[in-house]
């Protein structure tokens, strides 16, 4: 095991606030951040590859794991059901490598309140208006008028959640929600229970007070 324990690092917001733009940002700063690869029941798309864009199992065997504990979170969308693997992140941790999550505020809690939910850092990202989110939906020129309506709808139910996370940033400036994001990272690393050896430290620590006693 690393000196120092990775931890869950989830990001959330509604779309367009710039969680995306955020992600490669601090995966950029720190190549070792990994993301959790998703599994899913829907069959590959062309050029997909097990392991890498998804786990791909059966709905019998998706099933078998979250009856067992083994799916952080997990979700049915239209028919198919998705859902981060316990193992993998699990052994990233133990490498000392974060795991990034790119999940709503429903996936948000399944993970804080599963096994490894001490381990959690929950970051959401809000915009600094309504009117700027819609905005930037408009000027990335990703969707059309009825899905950007559609997302302008959805984006004040995932707003609302903004209570349930450790940290909030407004992200007004990207360069600067950068460097606070990077900043709370780095500082939550230092957690207690992300280091595991300092009790080791602290028992060397003790034996040497007594022996100058």
């Amino acid at each position: 095991m690393s000196n120092r324990r990775g931890q869950l690092i989830i990001l959330s917001s509604p779309s367009g606030a710039g969680k995306s733009t955020l992600t490669k940002r601090l995966r950029a700063w720190d190549p070792s951040i990994v993301f959790s690869v998703s599994a899913t029941t829907r069959a590959p798309r062309s050029g997909e590859a097990d392991g890498v864009d998804y786990y791909f199992m059966t709905q019998d065997a998706f099933k078998s794991q979250a009856a067992e504990g083994e799916m952080l979170e997990h979700a049915e969308v239209f028919g198919n059901f998705y859902g981060s693997p316990k193992g993998p992140v699990e052994a990233a941790m133990n490498r000392g490598q974060d795991v990034l999550f790119d999940i709503d505020w429903q996936g948000a809690d399944q993970i804080r309140n599963s096994s490894l939910g001490a381990h959690t850092l929950s970051i959401f990202i809000l915009p600094p208006s309504i009117k700027e989110l819609h905005r930037r939906l408009v000027t990335r020129g990703q969707d059309s008028d009825e899905v950007i309506a559609k997302r302008m709808r959805k984006s004040w139910d995932e707003i609302s959640r903004w209570g349930n996370y450790d940290f909030v940033l407004v992200n007004d400036d990207l360069d600067a929600t950068e460097r606070d994001l990077i900043s709370i990272v780095t500082a939550a690393r230092l957690r207690r229970i992300q280091q595991p050896s300092l009790v080791d430290h602290v028992r060397k620590l003790e034996q040497e007070f007594g022996e100058t006693q």
